[in-house]
């Protein structure tokens, strides 16, 4: 993949997603908004990566927004009913850029240092789990500098946080140091520093990618469903799931794996072809 704004590796069932602009803070260029949608889609329909994680270079793990997207015409305000239509549906594609880490077939799983600001926020809680540094903090930047945040925090952060905490955060943009975010269950483990996050991080991807990718597949679908509707709801879309999606002979493999003493192994998802 040839990408201005990521480095993008696989290897034994882990895509690893790197934001490589540490001289910048790795900011969201118009680059980063058409890139990442993209290669996530892209790993997620070939169907080899059974776990993703996304990380970053240099001292903070993302400065936000890009001011080239404030000023670029992608965004330029006309002040007439078109332009503004037209800036709506630019912003339903900055939520959608994040929405690609839901929609993946695989979990995601964020490792960041450093700052977390703005947009970096929006982006970390469309992951299935938020792992720091110990110098980590999160901002929701946009009520700083005179807006509401559009591109996700505020749809996903309550359902993450206590909505009293997410509250006093979006109204006051104050940090929320690494320490704070572990304790109301923002993020899952704090680390020492940058590399041994990684290894950690790394290490619990494995975990995921030695399941049964399916199986996995399903308990995500599982989780973002029920997250957005009801109980009996969701009961009603498992069953449904289920009664297409079962897959027994995981299942003997996993005993079997068992019974030998040795790992299980599984068929890789198959490939999504968008194009029929």
């Amino acid at each position: 993949m040839g990408n201005e704004c990521f480095d993008v590796t696989e290897s034994e069932g882990i895509a690893h997603v790197v934001l490589n602009r540490p001289t910048e803070m790795n900011t969201m260029t118009p680059d980063f908004w058409r890139e990442l949608p993209q290669l996530v889609d892209e790993i997620s329909d070939r169907g080899a990566a059974r776990a993703m994680v996304v990380s970053s270079t240099g001292k903070h793990f993302c400065a936000g927004m890009d001011i080239s997207v404030f000023t670029g015409g992608e965004l330029a305000d006309g002040g007439v009913g078109r332009a503004r239509s037209n800036f709506r549906y630019n912003v339903l594609h900055l939520q959608d850029t994040f929405t690609a880490f839901e929609r993946a077939r695989m979990p995601v799983l964020a490792a960041m240092q450093g700052g977390v600001v703005g947009g970096a926020v929006d982006m970390v809680t469309a992951c299935d789990m938020r792992y720091a540094t110990q110098d980590a903090w999160f901002c929701i930047h946009e009520i700083n500098i005179g807006m509401t945040a559009d591109v996700g925090t505020l749809q996903r952060l309550p359902k993450l946080i206590p909505e009293g905490v997410c509250r006093e955060l979006a109204y006051t943009g104050d940090r929320m140091s690494a320490a704070r975010a572990k304790e109301v269950g923002l993020v899952n483990e704090v680390y020492a520093d940058h590399e041994t996050m990684l290894d950690g991080v790394l290490e619990i991807a494995q975990r995921i990618a030695s399941k049964s990718p399916l199986a996995v597949h399903g308990t995500k679908e599982m989780i973002n469903y029920t997250r957005d509707h009801s109980t009996a709801d969701s009961l009603q879309y498992m069953a449904a799931w289920q009664s297409g999606m079962f897959q027994p002979n995981d299942i003997m493999e996993s005993f079997a794996a068992q019974m030998d003493k040795r790992e299980p192994t599984f068929d890789d998802l198959p490939e999504v072809n968008r194009g029929l």
